[in-house]
């Protein structure tokens, strides 16, 4: 199965796993399951990083590189995949968050957060 990571899923993943549900855990955890980043991801961290919001320039370093070897999909964000989010409902107000419910809303797959805003996109959410 695959499955699209919320940003703070993957941070919690590669820096306090211990926030992350248990069956968020055993999905990541599954080889079988296909995990996917988005472009958005990376984008996000480096903000909040630069805004000392967050500690994560070891976690950038390399992200790509990295990320890929351990088995994750870099999604991309396509032209289309921009303009849904642009005229997605202001439920959520953060353009990060609108770009990845339109990611996961067109490749139909389910994100994996603990956000439940995305519900109201009609998003697939997978938490507890």
């Amino acid at each position: 199965m695959k499955y699209l990571l919320d940003t703070h899923t993957y941070f919690w993943w590669r820096d306090d796993v211990g926030r992350l549900s248990a069956k968020v855990r055993g999905l990541l955890s599954d080889l079988k399951n296909e995990l996917m980043l988005s472009v958005v991801t990376p984008w996000e961290l480096s903000i909040k990083c630069k805004a000392g919001k967050l500690d994560c320039l070891a976690m950038l370093r390399n992200f790509e590189e990295r990320e890929l070897a351990a088995g994750f999909a870099i999604v991309r964000a396509s032209a289309t995949q921009a303009i849904r989010s642009g005229f997605l409902p202001l439920h959520h107000k953060d353009p990060f968050d609108r770009l990845l419910a339109a990611q996961a809303l067109d490749l139909r797959i389910p994100l994996l957060s603990r956000d439940s805003v995305f519900d109201r996109y009609g998003v697939e959410r997978v938490w507890d």
